[in-house]
């Protein structure tokens, strides 16, 4: 009889093409052996019952039977010492193995679906997607997949990102509650570090402060879920699957901009014009209904700022999240005073803004604005020029000569002095 491993070799070379004959001379088996097994297909082994031998707990199993059916809930430790008190001699290890099986099987409660009232919870979370864009062949990325989904209506707003940092998720936050035209009154939380950081000694729950500016600004409660109860988050956890398998799965995309687009476009035309198969209602029609209870979004933007100190290199670029972004070369300091906001990073000398630019997604990226590189492009000459370059310098001209010129200037004077 061939192991488990033998079998699955077989089945993996033949599925490769190769034929009986083959199989056997590589695997060192009778061509009528490999034959039978292809025809078989992978099968569970089958084993011979080990015989039962008798064990030195057997003669207390109708009193453990009948303790238990009284009292399902005693404990394997309060039976173990029953059992020494009439005389057994064994360890606890053999009494809990035979409680585990003896004790009556509880019936499973029947579950009772949470439903929220329109407008009252939305749930977030992240997921993570494996992903080889067609703009660099070979190499594979790993995103992030950052959902919202309305409890009443299940409306997704979902987009790809490519880490979980703070910034990006307060600019995920703004852009769903934009798009969705209005906050709930409570957003549930899967315990993501950016969103919960632990809890206290009184076991209470300790939120991000970003968050918490972020849910004061919006008018929403944050709530993580309970840990180890994955059936309170199920309004998130399953459009993920439903994400993967209908939209990810089979999918070609360039960048992340075009992987963001075509989701865009899924959920546009496919996800959310769908019948929910809980709701059995079209989620558009759910959440038209859904819109009038959101809370109004307030008529101020959220503006919380981040405050570093950061050194700029002699390139003239400051590292913000592991990014470079550029500043102006007519600065004078080295050290910079940034502003890290959701949708935009400010860069002060001083007291003064001296850059803006729109947050980089990623690391290991660079941001220069063309206009703080003037003073490079001073002084310069085209390619082709023949005019020569003047160099100033308090009031008088100096026109650039060859070295040629110089040599045939010395030659001159030495041949005077000779003279």
């Amino acid at each position: 009889m061939l192991k488990l491993g033998e079998l699955v070799m077989i089945l993996d070379l033949h599925r490769q093409g190769l034929s009986v004959s083959a199989i056997a001379r590589q695997l060192g088996v009778d061509r009528k052996t490999v034959r039978a097994y292809i025809a078989k297909g992978l099968e569970p082994p089958v084993y011979k019952k080990r015989a039962v031998r008798p064990g030195i707990v057997d003669h207390f199993e109708a009193y453990l039977r009948e303790r238990l059916a009284a009292y399902p809930a005693l404990t394997a430790v309060r039976l173990w010492r029953e059992l020494k008190e009439r005389g057994f001699v064994g360890g606890y290890s053999i009494v809990r193995d035979r409680v585990r099986e003896l004790r009556p099987a509880q019936p499973a409660a029947f579950e009772v679906r949470f439903e929220t009232p329109a407008g009252e919870q939305a749930q977030v979370d992240f997921a993570r997607f494996e992903v080889q864009f067609v703009d660099e062949p070979g190499v594979k990325r790993i995103v992030w997949l950052f959902s919202m989904v309305l409890g009443y209506s299940r409306l997704i707003w979902a987009r790809f990102v490519v880490h979980q940092d703070l910034q990006t998720v307060l600019r995920c936050h703004i852009a769903a509650l934009e798009a969705i035209g209005g906050a709930p009154r409570e957003i549930l939380y899967d315990r993501m570090k950016t969103a919960v950081l632990g809890q206290d000694a009184e076991g209470l729950v300790v939120y991000n402060r970003a968050l918490i500016d972020l849910a004061r600004h919006y008018g929403f409660q944050p709530r993580a879920c309970r840990p180890y109860r994955p059936k309170t988050k199920g309004k998130v956890e399953r459009p993920f699957r439903y994400i993967r398998e209908d939209f990810f799965l089979g999918g070609v995309f360039r960048n992340l901009d075009d992987l963001n687009g075509q989701l865009r476009h899924w959920l546009d035309t496919v996800a959310n014009p769908r019948v929910h198969a809980t709701t059995h209602r079209v989620v558009n029609e759910a959440f038209a209904e859904e819109k009038a209870a959101l809370q109004a979004l307030p008529s101020a933007p959220y503006r919380a700022v981040l405050h570093l100190e950061r050194r700029a290199s002699h390139e003239g670029m400051v590292s913000v999240g592991g990014n470079l972004y550029s500043v102006p070369d007519t600065t004078r300091r080295r050290v910079f005073d940034v502003h890290v906001l959701a949708d935009e990073i400010r860069i002060f000398e001083g007291s003064v803004l001296v850059a803006s630019h729109a947050p980089l997604e990623g690391r290991g990226q660079k941001r220069l604005d063309p206009a703080h590189r003037k003073l490079a492009s001073f002084g310069r000459r085209r390619p082709g020029s023949a005019e020569p370059v003047t160099l100033t310098r308090a009031g008088d001209h100096a026109v650039r000569r060859s070295l040629d010129f110089y040599a045939a200037v010395g030659r001159r004077l030495a041949a005077q002095e000779i003279v």
